[in-house]
Formats: structure tokens, sequence, C-alpha cells
């Protein structure tokens, strides 16, 4: 059958639907790795792409996409904020906020930065707020 051992040659792309060529880039990205076997590329291609429908599957179940019958960015970033095992996807699948929201915040972290800051440097930022 096509499933077992597949030896790697035009039948990996029919297998994985990853481009393995953008899968490559990515693990030579990393300083440790100089060389990448053929099978560890395809089983790493693979790995990626079941974890991706899995994401995306548990996601859909425990999201409300399932109301509208889609998946969403809020179902997406839910899972990683919520479910242990994708936590790590925090940084990556943030929670979406307002523009305005963020600006807000942006500006407190400003605040809470000046107070540290020379006094010089102070009046210069008042000086570009009134702006």
């Amino acid at each position: 059958s096509e499933m077992a051992a597949p030896r790697l040659s035009g039948t990996e792309n029919r297998l994985v639907s990853l481009p393995l060529s953008r899968i490559r880039v990515i693990m030579k990205s990393s300083p440790e790795v100089s060389s990448i076997n053929q099978d560890a590329l395809f089983l790493t291609a693979k790995a990626t792409e079941l974890f991706v429908q899995y994401l995306a599957t548990y996601s859909y179940k425990h999201g409300r996409g399932k109301e509208k019958n889609a998946l969403t960015y809020t179902d997406l970033s839910h899972t990683a904020e919520e479910c242990e095992t994708f936590q790590f996807l925090a940084d990556i699948l943030p929670k979406k906020i307002l523009a305005s929201k963020y600006l807000k915040m942006l500006e407190k972290e400003k605040r809470d930065g000046e107070v540290r800051e020379d006094d010089d440097e102070d009046e210069e930022e008042e000086d570009e707020d009134k702006v």
C-alpha cells in the first residue's frame, strides 16, 4: 500500500501536504542543524501537518466557530490560552484586541517607563505628546 514505509521519490508529495522545500529551509535555519536526512524531513513535515490538523480540529470542536460551521482565529487563540497542550502557542496566537485598546496599553507602558527616566527626557516626551 502507498502508506507503508514510503520511499521518498514523487510519492512524498501525495503523502504530505506541506512543501518539503519550505520545511527544509525552516529546519536549516537552526544553527545546530548541518544536514537533513530525507526521512527526517518527511517525518517532520508529516508530524507538523498532523499537529496543525489536531490544533484545528480541537479548536473547532471546542470553539464557537462550531455554531457558524467555521473555524475562526478566536477559536485558535482561545485554544492556545485555555488548553495546556497548546499554551506554548499563546505568543503566536494572541487574543485579538482592538487597536484603540492596544494604543492605550502602549501609552500606559510609556507613562510607567517615564517615571524611571531622567527629567530632561520627560520634558521632551511631554512636548511631543502636545503636538
